[in-house]
């Protein structure tokens, strides 16, 4: 592990707020339990689990919380200066980031999406909504990095992203899952382990060329808005 990758993982975990992260997955896999438990049928509770609170809240509220963490909060208190006058090319800072932001965002839901799909389906969802889910998390860790790099205010904008865009509008209008990283791994994981439970208007094809243009898109502009940085810690 990198130095940078390491420094930025016992930031991670040695903030309180991590902590807020693990109630979420604890209360899908409760959740499922419970269903499975008194016998509901998959039909109608998968749907809303698997999903609704899945891939729609946990994934994309823990990939923001975390992508916004790993270089934000050190913009936040000036401890980036440290880091900024080491003479490292700014992908060799911001890559180490993405990969922590993505590793911590894709195992945090992991168990709980595994543990849910297995009790819904199958062995083959769970697994699928796992692979899926990383991928999401990919695409998510990379604009949530890139927003806190751009902006002073990268989680409310992120939230806007998440509730009004993904949420709100994408229930009322199909158009807009075409740019919404939860439509594409419901169609990545439905691809992987088809199942009644998932649906959504994306195609496959669309969601895989979109998950890599985000992804690399936004990690590129991550690096070049680094770029711009001075040793203040402000943009130049």
């Amino acid at each position: 592990m990198s130095t940078v990758s390491w420094i930025t993982v016992r930031g991670l975990f040695g903030r309180r707020r991590f902590l807020l992260l693990l109630p979420l997955p604890l209360l899908v896999v409760t959740l499922a339990i419970i269903s499975r438990v008194l016998k509901v049928d998959p039909g109608q509770w998968g749907p809303p689990v698997l999903v609704g609170l899945g891939l729609a809240v946990v994934l994309p509220v823990v990939a923001l919380i975390v992508g916004t963490g790993v270089l934000g909060a050190e913009i936040d208190d000036g401890t980036v200066v440290h880091i900024l006058t080491k003479p490292l090319p700014r992908w060799q800072i911001v890559l180490p980031k993405l990969a922590v932001a993505t590793g911590v965002s894709a195992a945090t839901v992991a168990v709980p999406l595994y543990v849910a799909g297995v009790l819904a389906h199958s062995v083959r969802l769970g697994l699928g909504l796992v692979a899926a889910a990383a991928l999401g998390a990919l695409a998510y860790s990379a604009l949530f990095l890139a927003l806190s790099l751009v902006t002073r205010r990268p989680v409310l904008l992120g939230l806007v992203y998440v509730l009004i865009w993904e949420g709100l509008l994408g229930s009322m209008v199909t158009g807009t899952r075409v740019l919404s990283v939860q439509h594409w791994v419901i169609a990545l994981a439905d691809r992987l382990a088809p199942t009644e439970l998932l649906s959504t208007t994306v195609s496959v094809p669309v969601a895989a060329v979109m998950t890599a243009l985000v992804s690399v898109g936004f990690t590129v502009l991550a690096v070049d808005r680094l770029r711009s940085f001075s040793v203040a810690g402000e943009t130049s």
